[in-house]
């Protein structure tokens, strides 16, 4: 199979940056394009008594997702592969499998586990969601750590 979409999810996790290695390898053999997406996850916000911090949550998470983006964007430039990005907003899994479909894409790459703690616990949920919910091929690259 030739995988010409590539979607890799990133939190700027290591696992992550990982994930998009491989997916730009992969769309580099195969004359691929990636899209790097971050989804701002607005659950945790939800029903937050005021709008001012929310806005500052949105802007600092804004931010991180800028960041983690530039990486994998320059991972891709360096290796000659074309890459889009976009910064989302909504629950991570849903937001991931919508935009895949968005995009006809051939392959989701991801990393097993989010960056933090709690995200280990709860989160390689994300990654289990978006394989129950997409028929889009998911590529999983765990830690090397």
């Amino acid at each position: 199979m030739v995988y010409k979409k590539i979607v890799i999810p990133t939190d700027g996790s290591n696992i992550s940056i990982e994930a998009a290695e491989t997916a730009i390898e992969i769309a580099k053999c195969s004359g691929g394009r990636v899209y790097g997406i971050y989804v701002i996850d607005i659950v945790p916000f939800v029903g937050l008594p005021t709008e001012g911090l929310w806005e500052s949550m949105k802007e600092i998470l804004e931010k991180e997702g800028q960041t983690a983006l530039k990486k994998i964007a320059d991972i891709a430039k360096e290796k000659g592969v074309d890459i889009r990005t976009e910064i989302l907003e909504g629950t991570p899994a849903k937001e991931i499998v919508d935009y895949a479909e968005s995009k006809n894409a051939d392959l989701i790459s991801m990393g097993t586990t989010g960056k933090t703690g709690l995200d280990k616990l709860l989160l390689g949920s994300v990654a289990e969601r978006v394989l129950k919910k997409t028929n889009c091929p998911v590529l999983l690259v765990k830690s090397k750590e």
